[in-house]
Formats: C-alpha cells, sequence, structure tokens
C-alpha cells in the first residue's frame, strides 16, 4: 500500500495535476482498493471541519497580515532602511535580503510571501551594484525559508493541530532556531564572499543621517511581533485572536504611515482569499487521504515495520530526515506535512523525541523541501521574479544553503535545548 501511495501521488503531480485535487484523487484510489468501506461519503463532514476549526481561522488572518504588509509598501520600506545599515559586511545587501527576510517573516508566517516579498524589492541591486547573481538569488530563496519557521508560523499551527500540541510553546521554540538559521546564513555569505571577494559586489555607503531617518520604518515589523507574540505569552490573546490583533495593528500602522488605501485593502483581500482557498483546499484533500491511511490501517503497520527494525533514536532521526529530503523534491510543503505527521510524529514521539522539539525539526525539513528541486515552491517564486536567465542559477545558488540548512537539523539534535530552551523558561 505504501508503494502505491507513492506511486499515485507522484504520478498525479507528475501530469500536473492540482496538489489538492492530487490529495483527493490518491484517496479514492486507495479507498476503492483497499478499504471495504465507502470512505467518500466522509469528504463532506472533512470540508465542515477543516473550515470550522477555530485555530485555523488562523491561517487566512495572517495570510492576509502579510498581504497588508505587502500591498501597503511597508516591506519596501523596511528593506530600503536595511539596505542603508547592513552594506558594511562582506557581501552587502545580500545580508539585507536575509534579514529582510527574517524580519518578514516575524510577520507574515509564510514562506512564499516572504520571498515573493523581499525579491520583489531586492533583485533590482543584482546588476546594479554587480553582485554574484546566482548568490543573490540564492539568498532570497533561502532566506524566504524562513517564513514557516520564524513565529507566526502557519506551518507551526497546522503541526500543533494535527498533533495536539501547545501552538504558544511552538511559537516559542521557533523563534531562537529560527534566528540562528538566519544567522548561519549570513555567515555563510561572509565565508564566501570573503573566499571570492568579487561575489561581494560593490558595497554601497550611506550617511549616519540617512540611516537615523531611516529607523522608523524597522519599527512596523517589531510592533506587529510583540503586538502577535506578546498578547498570546501575556495570556491576553489565543493564536487566532493575536492573528487578528496582528491584522488590526498593521492596518493602523499602515494608516499612520498613509499607505492604506481602498484599494490596498482590496488588494489584500483579493490575495488573502486566493491564498486561503488554496491551502485550504490542500488541507481538505490531505485530511482525506489520512482518513483513508488511518481506515486501511497504513500508520500501524508502518509504525510496527520502523518498530520491527530495531532502530537506535539517532538512526530514526536520520531515517526520517532522508524521508523528508527525497519526499520533498517531489510535494509540496504544506500538503506534505498534512500527509505525514499523523503517520511521523507518534513515532517520534514513541522513540521519547520531545513532541514540540519534533515540531520544530520537522519544519525544518520543510524549509529544506521549498529550496530543493524540482518542486521547491520557493525556487519557482524567486525565478518568476527574474526578467531572464535558467532555473539552474536559483538552484544553484541555493546549494549552499541547503547544506547549512542540514547541518542545523543535526546541530538540533545534538542540542535539543536550542528549541526548547525558552518555552522550558517562559512555562
Amino acid at each position: 500500500m505504501i508503494f502505491a501511495s507513492l506511486l499515485s501521488l507522484l504520478s498525479l503531480l507528475f501530469m500536473g495535476i492540482p496538489v489538492a485535487a492530487t490529495l483527493a484523487i490518491t484517496g479514492l484510489i486507495l479507498s476503492g482498493l483497499y478499504s471495504p468501506l465507502p470512505l467518500h461519503f466522509a469528504i463532506a463532514e472533512i470540508s465542515w471541519t477543516v473550515t470550522n476549526n477555530f485555530l485555523l481561522i488562523a491561517i487566512p488572518l495572517f495570510v492576509m497580515l502579510g498581504e497588508l504588509l505587502l500591498r501597503s509598501g511597508l516591506a519596501s520600506r523596511m528593506y530600503s532602511a536595511l539596505v542603508l545599515w547592513m552594506p558594511w559586511l562582506p557581501g552587502g545587501l545580500m545580508h539585507s535580503n536575509i534579514a529582510a527576510c527574517a524580519m518578514f517573516a516575524a510577520t507574515s508566517g509564510s514562506s512564499v510571501a516572504t520571498a515573493a516579498t523581499i525579491g520583489t524589492v531586492a533583485l533590482q541591486e543584482v546588476k546594479r551594484n554587480s553582485y554574484n547573481e546566482r548568490l543573490f538569488l540564492g539568498t532570497i530563496a533561502a532566506g524566504g525559508t524562513l517564513g514557516i519557521l520564524i513565529p507566526p508560523s502557519v506551518n507551526l499551527i497546522l503541526f500543533g493541530v494535527l498533533t495536539e500540541t501547545s501552538i504558544p510553546r511552538l511559537y516559542l521554540a521557533g523563534i531562537l532556531p529560527g534566528f540562528l538559521l538566519a544567522g548561519f546564513f549570513s555567515l555563510l555569505v561572509v565565508v564566501l564572499c570573503l573566499w571570492r571577494p568579487e561575489w561581494g559586489g560593490t558595497q554601497t555607503r550611506a550617511s549616519w543621517s540617512d540611516r537615523l531617518h531611516a529607523l522608523p520604518d524597522l519599527l512596523p515589523p517589531l510592533v506587529i511581533f510583540l503586538a502577535v507574540i506578546g498578547s498570546i505569552y501575556m495570556g491576553w490573546a489565543t493564536a487566532t485572536e493575536a492573528a487578528a490583533l496582528g491584522v488590526v495593528t498593521t492596518a493602523l500602522i499602515a494608516a499612520l504611515y498613509g499607505c492604506l488605501s481602498l484599494r490596498v485593502i482590496l488588494s489584500a483581500f483579493e490575495g488573502t482569499m486566493r491564498t486561503s482557498a488554496m491551502i485550504m483546499a490542500v488541507m481538505i484533500g490531505a485530511y482525506f487521504l489520512n482518513l483513508v491511511f488511518g481506515a486501511t490501517g497504513l500508520p500501524a503497520a508502518v509504525s510496527t515495520w520502523i518498530t520491527g527494525m530495531a532502530l537506535t533514536p539517532f538512526e530514526l532521526f536520520c531515517l526520517v530526515v532522508a524521508f523528508y529530503f527525497v519526499l520533498g523534491m517531489f510535494m509540496e510543503t504544506l500538503s506534505m506535512m498534512v500527509a505525514t505527521v499523523p503517520i511521523v510524529a507518534p513515532i517520534l514521539a514513541a522513540a521519547g523525541f520531545d513532541p514540540v522539539w519534533t515540531g520544530i525539526i520537522i519544519v525544518l525539513l520543510m524549509e529544506i523541501a521549498l529550496i530543493t528541486p524540482p518542486v521547491g515552491l520557493n525556487l519557482f517564486v524567486v525565478q518568476s521574479l527574474r526578467k531572464r536567465g535558467p532555473m539552474a542559477d536559483v538552484i544553484l545558488g541555493t546549494a549552499p544553503f541547503v547544506l547549512v540548512m542540514i547541518g542545523f537539523v543535526f546541530l538540533l539534535y545534538a542540542w535539543p535545548d536550542l528549541a526548547l530552551w525558552l518555552p522550558r523558561s517562559m512555562r
């Protein structure tokens, strides 16, 4: 059945069928082959349950928050301010790309939105300042992945819902690894530009008066982050209520900056509806596929098979990393998470791994999947923003960052407190 599931998923994806339909069709195929019950009758109930889940309402709210930042121009102003503060490092504006991605990730919760927003603003600087184009593209694609790790993260919400793990604790656990990973990305750029100085482009200069004048443009992401995350940990709001508070805060800041208009609001609504509909369709298909898996006994069979292998915790961890690395080459991260977490998370829990730590590891592996060909979404997003050039440029530019992320996954295995210290101390 495992072989039939993978064959069906990959065949439908390669045929160009949308991910949501692929998951639902795979569920229908497996149900017809292996289940004596008419499981397709459950689709209506699943659709209602998924779209009526109070915690999942946070997803369209966080999407709207990111849309407001993008459409109002606040994200562009943030990047322009960072450009004045970061060029003294080897690699210049590539550090601005990573820092801007980290700051935008701390408000939007979406990797694709992060890469698209920062890429739209940053790509014009490649030729102007003579940067190595491949590495510059890599900083945008890899930096964009931070959107699903640094809270508020849509994927951490999904993991919490799927495993009944505390979302506030997951958010706390994602803060330090998220910003540490951003720091490692910048360190990689420094090392590469010291090795090949010509990759770092020409340095731009800015006066201290220009830098100080631009500081107010760096405040909106900080204020929004504190409003969302602070309200959760002060006990004033749930994750869903905090998402709504974030939208209101973003709208107020945009109004104060004179960036809010009816056109901005309508375009943000349109983008939110489009993205939210896609996410919910994928979730309905994935939840139905999970129902079929459960009814046919696949999770129990996989668990029994892995238990029978008598793997050590480290061997099991390596198996999970390899599994997600390969699967991430062919599946979109949202559907991969909803389809696999109900199977993988219980296996890791039975091996003694902390569920909060497991959530951070799985989201990190999802990040890697965002920039591994042939289905890495961030690769396509960054490539779509270019006027010309092959996809190979983006893939080669992100390759060093993939190696850093794999190393960081094993660093978290060696020192799990990098993720668990903050939620433990805030308990």
